[in-house]
This record gives structure tokens, C-alpha cells and sequence, in this order.
């Protein structure tokens, strides 16, 4: 399954310039407050994640019967398929799981021509759809999507349920969390993995209508997170300044290392995250992945047969390992 690298390189220690794990690693607030907890590791957390759950609602405006909390947000999404994913519509290229999971899918292509930005007022959802999936900000580009047509795509497909994924919302883009209580076909889910440096911890949530949340909570483990995890989520939410400050280095970081690649001749798009989409061509992505795995860096090729065989998504690492990258890139491309 594709869905394996995604995840990350697994026990992989050369530089990772995959999009699934950010390079900075969790704020000292959630180390202590995940050591702090290690001792009572004996005993549950309290059921349904109670004091998260509680500080998700508070911070939200949400009622916590509207929360599911579960280990990881792809648990969480592969569920939702599971039950209402029998045909789904996707804004492609999208986040590499949604076409493994759905039963069947129709797509909106997303324009390199057009920097892969799209007027959600445009979306023309095909009659049967029973899931519309919107990534918001997207993966694989990194950008964000404008959200005032949602409300209008609610009302006028009331037998379909929206699914937006704002796994990297920490990072950009507006959220649609506050409307969830006004329409019943509107889901959300989110994780701490992205922006909050908890993929480890395996933190993930959902705002859901009252009827799918409490499904969801009743279908599932009670306890669904480890003690540490939990205290590291609290801990991190506790401190969104510092989040929303290590997002705006990491953007930093992402258009300097794009501006780079584009000196090199190589074609970028716009992101407002920390990782973004190039097109090598004509260079083939899959060989330069190759030869930078020989060379402890690991990356992928995007895969997309409609986008060609030059695109890669691309993360920011740290400054000096991006350096690195940079260096052995432009030597592998002037030896091909």
C-alpha cells in the first residue's frame, strides 16, 4: 500500500524530505508533560480522552458531543470511508490514502497551470456522491482553498457529506470547525501530527454531527490514547502562539529551499505550508529519488500519472539538511 510511505521512512535516519513528519520536534512543554505522565502509565487515561476532549471544546466553541478523539486522524478517515465512502469525489491530486479507501471515485482535476488553486464555487459534485472529500490545506501542494462556497455546496447537496481534512490547518488556511453545528452533512477531522510536531503520539480528531460522533465513540476503544499522548496534546494546545510561531520559520524555511530549487531550473508551486509540489521534468522524479536515497535522503515521486513523471512533493528539513539536499541534487542532476 502507498499509504506506507506516506507515513514517513520508518526507521529510516538519513534526512527525511517526506511531508508527513514535520522536522522540528515537539515543543518542551509536551516532552514534560508526556514524561510526567510515563510513571502513571499503569492506569487509563479518562474515558473518551474527557480533559482533551474538554480543552478541544473550549478552544473551539464546540460542543464536546460534537468531538471524537482517536489515535491518529487516518483511523479516524478510514472509518468515515468505511461507512459513507461508497462513492466519493476528490479535488485530485489529493492526500495519497483517499483513492486506496474509496469504494469507488470521481475527481476534480486541480490545474499545474493554474498553480493548483481552485474556486470551490465551481465544484460540480456528480449525482450518487455519497462522500465529497476537501483537503484544505491540500496535500500534496500546500495550498489553501478559499471556504465561502461551502456553505452553498452544503445546502445544495444535502444527501452528501462533506468531509473536510484539516490535517495541516495549524499551518494555513480557514477553517470550517464553526459550521459543523449548522450543517448536518459536514465533517471535519484534524491531527497534532502535522503543525504539532506529535505524529509519534498519534493524536487525531474529529467535529462531527451529533449522530456520526456518536457513532464514532460508541464504535471505538473508550480509551483510545496513550497517558503520555495525551498529556503532550494538552501541553501543545495549551501553546498555540509557539506553533503558530514555528509554522511561519518552517515557511521560511519551505521558500528558501524552493527559490533554490528554481535557480536550478527546476519549476515550484505556491504553498503556504512547509512542504510543496516541483516538476523536474525533464528529469524523472522516481530515478532522482533513487539516487538520493543512495545518498541518505529520502524522498518521493508524486506518482501522478496525469501530472507526468518530473513531479515531486517536496518537505522542508532543517536549514543544514536541506543544504545537503540541495548539494547532492544538483550534482546528481548535472551527472544524468
Amino acid at each position: 500500500m502507498t499509504i506506507i510511505m506516506e507515513k514517513g521512512g520508518g526507521t529510516f535516519h538519513g534526512i527525511k524530505l517526506l511531508l508527513c513528519e514535520n522536522p522540528l520536534p515537539p515543543i518542551d512543554e509536551a516532552v514534560a508533560a508526556a514524561g510526567a505522565e510515563l510513571a502513571q502509565s499503569n492506569y487509563y487515561t479518562e474515558a473518551y480522552s474527557a480533559p482533551l476532549r474538554r480543552l478541544i471544546s473550549e478552544q473551539l466553541g464546540i460542543s464536546e458531543r460534537l468531538i471524537h478523539i482517536n489515535a491518529g486522524s487516518e483511523l479516524i478517515l478510514r472509518q468515515l470511508f468505511d461507512r459513507f465512502g461508497r462513492q466519493v469525489h476528490l479535488l485530485t491530486p489529493t492526500y495519497v490514502l483517499f483513492p486506496e479507501i474509496a469504494g469507488r471515485y470521481t475527481e476534480t482535476r486541480l490545474s499545474p497551470e493554474k498553480g493548483f488553486a481552485y474556486d470551490l464555487a465551481n465544484l460540480a459534485i456528480p449525482t450518487g456522491t455519497t462522500l465529497a472529500v476537501i483537503v484544505n490545506p491540500n496535500n500534496p501542494n500546500g495550498g489553501t482553498f478559499d471556504m465561502a462556497p461551502l456553505p452553498d455546496l452544503l445546502c445544495r447537496h444535502p444527501e452528501t457529506l462533506f468531509l473536510i481534512d484539516e490535517a495541516f490547518i495549524g499551518l494555513a488556511g480557514e477553517s470550517a470547525v464553526h459550521l459543523v453545528p449548522k450543517y448536518p452533512n459536514l465533517l471535519v477531522t484534524r491531527t497534532l501530527s502535522k503543525a504539532h510536531s506529535l505524529a509519534g503520539f498519534r493524536v487525531g480528531y474529529g467535529i462531527f454531527p451529533e449522530a456520526v460522533a456518536d457513532d464514532l465513540n460508541s464504535h471505538n476503544d473508550a480509551y483510545p490514547l496513550a497517558r503520555p499522548s495525551q498529556a503532550a496534546a494538552m501541553a501543545t494546545l495549551q501553546h498555540e502562539d509557539k506553533i503558530k510561531a514555528r509554522a511561519s520559520q518552517l515557511h521560511a524555511w519551505t521558500e528558501e529551499l524552493a527559490a533554490q530549487l528554481r535557480s536550478m531550473g527546476v519549476s515550484t508551486f505556491p504553498t503556504e505550508t512547509y512542504f510543496f509540489l516541483a516538476d523536474f521534468s525533464p528529469y524523472d522524479a522516481s530515478g532522482l529519488a533513487d539516487r538520493l536515497r543512495d545518498r541518505n535522503i529520502l524522498i518521493k515521486p508524486l506518482n501522478d500519472p496525469a501530472l507526468g513523471p518530473g513531479y515531486m512533493r517536496i518537505t522542508t528539513a532543517l536549514p543544514e539538511d536541506n543544504r545537503r539536499f540541495v548539494d547532492a541534487l544538483r550534482e546528481i542532476m548535472a551527472g544524468v
